[in-house]
């Protein structure tokens, strides 16, 4: 069973959480932990926090279950564009530019892993034929 938590008007450009949110997308979440806690980026304190708040929202559904023989995975993690502040900045011969103060939302879905290794599995097993196939075409060369 997935759970889900939600990161709301985060002051960080939609652009630069995408970086980081890209670098844990289907990760395990301990090794997700790991990334957020090396990486230099400030959004990686809001991420480690939602990354907590859903592994424990996770434990709160699932009490049978033990964390530990749990492997959870970052299933999904969209990161879309919140309202902006837009302010004035002084500019040369009286003139004013507009800054554009932006902000994002965060979605987090956390899952166990146990329950789509046979999808995963099917999909490499479909990838292997392919290749085959392909091998058989060129007769064995590779191009």
């Amino acid at each position: 069973m997935e759970a889900v938590a939600k990161l709301r008007k985060s002051p960080i450009a939609p652009r630069k959480m995408r970086l980081v949110a890209d670098l844990i997308r289907g990760v395990k979440a301990d090794k997700a932990f790991a990334i957020l806690k090396n990486e230099p980026k400030k959004c990686a304190i809001h991420l480690e926090k939602l990354l907590l708040a859903a592994v424990a929202s996770w434990q709160q559904k699932n009490q049978d279950t033990p964390l530990g023989e749990a492997e959870l995975y970052i299933k999904t993690i969209h990161v879309d564009s919140a309202g902006m502040l837009k302010r004035l900045r002084p500019a040369p011969q009286g003139r004013a530019h507009r800054i554009r103060k932006r902000f994002n939302h965060v979605t987090l879905i956390v899952d166990k892993l146990e329950l789509y290794k046979d999808s995963v599995l099917d999909s490499e097993i479909a990838v292997d034929k392919q290749t085959k196939n392909q091998e058989k075409k060129t007769n064995g060369t590779k191009s």
